[in-house]
């Protein structure tokens, strides 16, 4: 059973930075596989925007434009464990949000943002950022 637990979130006043963790266990691959490992994050009265997303072998790097230049996506992985960290720096309320981390296999093609193809999800961390 693959499980994913994110933590890190908080509050803090404009301009201030949050660093989030995502650890996934339970998560099976060999040397070979590829996967995606993104975060989305979902406000108040919007749906989920997909946030950054990092291929394994790093050959694939996104970010959504209104956190380019401000959120840094980085990861790690150890035998059966994968770890995904959002740095966040220079934050405003409209990064308030709840974020989730999330993975998924990749064969062929990109990692995107649709999060239909995301089988795996953490429960989310709570983001407020004050004015």
């Amino acid at each position: 059973q693959v499980q994913l637990v994110e933590s890190g979130g908080g509050s803090v006043q404009a301009g201030g930075s949050l660093s989030l963790s995502c650890i996934a266990s339970g998560y099976t691959y060999d040397n070979h596989s590829n996967h995606c490992l993104s975060w989305f994050r979902q406000h108040p009265r919007r749906g989920r925007e997909g946030v950054a997303t990092i291929s394994r072998f790093g050959g694939i790097l996104s970010y959504a434009a209104s956190v380019e230049g401000r959120f840094t996506i980085s990861h790690g992985s150890d035998k059966n464990t994968v770890a995904i960290y959002l740095q966040m720096n220079n934050l405003t309320p409209d990064d308030t949000a709840i974020y989730y981390c999330t993975l998924r296999g990749l064969r062929s093609g990109a990692c995107d943002f649709d999060y239909s193809l995301y089988p795996y999800w953490g429960q989310g961390t709570q983001v407020t950022v004050s004015s």
